[in-house]
């Protein structure tokens, strides 16, 4: 999370107060009126000690009181599908247990403070004074979410809750390409959801999340990554269809596989401009394609066929982007079927071919990136690695056999620092059930 920074010329009367803080076939479907509800999960010892710890820290931020909730609310990889959900096409993420850390406090007036263990000030507003504009800090995230739950609790005719202390902590690196921003706002729906009572179902707070992203913030994402989070499964890759909303649970076999996260260092810092023009280019390509092809309500739909006999007279920018996104839906489902037939060599060649396709015809990686599959691609027991996330920095996910995952962290890291001087930061994720609320009293 960046720093919070003092603002000025805000009719909500924004302050800020500086405070010293420690820095299958196929599996059955789930309708969208069952989807899995965040509950409580037994959480191993690590987990617990690192959520006392960051309540130990929101003591230090806002004094003692009555202990404060925590909650926990992971990020995310994706293996398959890049570039897919805001084109109507099909992803297969999954949770990951690196994540976001929110502790959170009731207060007896209408004050929200949040602050961020990473730095060392608390934005205060009051709810009935909320900002009608992102002030373009990680609290654009968060502050989102609140405008959204709030607004729908005022529209219903329903009383507005009371005030909170926040703390926002975790172990997920920001920006890297795994999701911290969807984590950051499904897991602030969560526990909203839970200290207001609220009564929300598991979509109205991934949606609520998505709204917060794009309305507030101003990112034009797809819906995969709140998703992703909000409906998690342990030890299943969650298939997506981004164009009706169905989802299933695909198993994946943590005895025989591991999922190595490898971080380039490299920041995202065209991440949401290039993004969103990732996403106008691919409307722009419907748009052309879509005549021919009246069927058609997404570019997901568009055949293969359409798009050679239309490419003479396109853009060659658009016709690469629509062509990524033609073969990236062939690719999706060929993956779905290689981990239902327990291939893991399938699914690596899908991930490898998918990382080229973004390079190449999508323009989202950077020679870091590159480096790391081509790596992969020699090291003995890697299946297969592409970057994750939208690019253009970040991370690299990779599909490697259960056992081997020290002589593949070698690989990389040895071709990485002969390439660039410096070590990456590589690390075995494993998976999570969703954001919840941790007991650790």
């Amino acid at each position: 999370m960046a720093p919070a920074s003092p603002i000025s010329g805000n009719s909500a009367a924004w302050t800020l107060q500086a405070h010293g803080l420690v820095p299958f076939r196929p599996h059955p479907r789930y309708p969208r009126s069952s989807m899995v509800t965040p509950g409580r999960h037994t959480d191993s010892r690590a987990r617990i000690e690192q959520l006392a710890a960051h309540a130990s820290q929101f003591v230090e931020c806002y004094g003692p009181g009555q202990a404060p909730r925590l909650f926990f609310s992971p990020g995310r990889v994706n293996l398959f599908g890049g570039h897919l959900d805001y084109n109507g096409g099909p992803v297969m993420p999954t949770a990951i247990d690196r994540g976001t850390f929110i502790a959170a406090r009731s207060r007896s007036d209408r004050l929200l403070r949040m602050a961020s263990a990473y730095d060392r000030q608390v934005v205060e507003t009051d709810l009935d004074q909320l900002p009608s504009a992102r002030v373009s800090k990680w609290v654009d995230y968060p502050l989102g979410v609140v405008l959204e739950l709030t607004t729908q609790l005022a529209e219903s005719g329903s009383a507005l809750p009371g005030g909170l202390d926040i703390l926002y902590g975790g172990d997920l690196p920001i920006g890297s390409g795994l999701s911290s921003s969807a984590s950051i706002c499904v897991g602030t729906a969560v526990m909203l959801d839970s200290l207001w009572s609220l009564g929300l179902s598991n979509l109205d707070r991934v949606r609520a999340a998505l709204r917060a992203e794009r309305h507030f913030v101003g990112v034009q994402c797809g819906i995969m990554d709140p998703y992703a989070i909000g409906c998690a499964r342990a030890g299943h890759l969650l298939w997506l269809d981004c164009k009706d909303e169905s989802i299933e649970y695909l198993p994946i076999d943590g005895a025989q596989l591991s999922i190595l996260v490898t971080n380039t260092g490299v920041q995202r810092a065209l991440a949401a401009s290039e993004f969103n023009r990732r996403v106008d280019q691919c409307a722009q390509a419907f748009d052309i394609l879509r005549s021919a092809s009246v069927e058609a309500t997404c570019l997901r739909d568009i055949p293969l066929e359409v798009l050679e006999s239309e490419r003479g007279s396109m853009d060659p920018v658009l016709a690469n982007r629509a062509e990524h996104v033609i073969h990236e839906v062939r690719r999706t489902f060929e993956a779905r079927e290689f981990l239902l037939a327990g291939n893991p060599e399938g699914m690596g060649g899908c991930m490898t071919q998918t990382h080229e396709s973004l390079r190449s015809l999508y323009e989202v990686s950077c020679p870091e990136l590159d480096l790391l599959v081509e790596a992969a691609a020699t090291c003995s027991g890697a299946f297969g690695a592409r970057l994750t996330g939208a690019g253009f920095g970040g991370c690299t996910v990779t599909l490697v056999r259960r056992g081997d995952e020290d002589e593949v962290q070698a690989c990389l890291e040895a071709r990485f620092e002969e390439e660039f001087g410096r070590c990456p930061q590589v690390d075995v994720f494993e998976g999570d059930p969703g954001p919840r609320e941790i007991d650790w009293a």
